[in-house]
């Protein structure tokens, strides 16, 4: 599941990417998550940053005896924030298109950001957490739009490599891959794992 709407995707700045709260629109996302879930979980795991912690809430609150976990699935950074926190996205542009079109997976921006590479590593290590667990378990997992995207590339573009899958990744002008609150079903079996559907709350 991906964070209801945040701060930051309704168009303000802001100094600390971790920090960006909820708008009232992602709470009312948020609440409306907690009721939609139609079975309880055997676990709930959500990023560090409190977006999407906020998001988790209610769902937490709702399922009151089910063990929460906080796992590395934060949103990929890949701007260095010390040169661009505070800024608009308006500004930020020629350098994501620059990122971007240059595809190359191995690149880092600098301090504090990290390569489109190491992006897709976090996505297969959350997984191969997710696949170790009880075959029967039921895990929600509240993180963030690209990082969804990359654990659905490593999935369903397996048969490319990183700077393959950064260059069918972002495209100027294209609406978010993930929408806010928006759901993405899982499923792991003998044929490894597989997306069933996508859902949008």
């Amino acid at each position: 599941m991906r964070h209801g709407q945040s701060t930051g995707n309704a168009g303000k700045p802001s100094d600390d990417l971790s920090l960006i709260e909820l708008t009232d629109l992602g709470w009312q996302q948020a609440r409306e998550v907690a009721t939609s879930w139609g079975e309880t979980p055997t676990l709930m795991v959500t990023s560090p940053y409190l977006r999407t912690r906020q998001t988790a809430a209610p769902t937490i609150e709702r399922f009151p005896d089910v063990p929460v976990e906080v796992w590395p699935i934060e949103e990929f950074t890949y701007l260095q924030p010390s040169r661009w926190n505070g800024t608009l996205s308006s500004t930020r542009m020629p350098y994501l298109e620059r990122f971007w079109s240059a595809a190359d997976p191995t690149y880092c921006d600098g301090e504090g950001a990290e390569s489109f590479a190491t992006l897709l590593r976090r996505a297969e290590k959350a997984l191969e957490r997710l696949s170790a667990l009880s075959p029967d378990a039921l895990v929600y997992v509240f993180s963030h739009g690209q990082f969804i995207q990359a654990v659905r590339a490593v999935i369903n573009e397996g048969h490319l490599d990183d700077k393959g899958k950064m260059e069918r990744f972002w495209k100027k002008g294209a609406p978010p891959a993930i929408s806010n609150g928006q759901r993405l079903n899982l499923h792991f079996g003998s044929k490894g794992w597989r997306e069933q559907q996508v859902l949008t709350e």
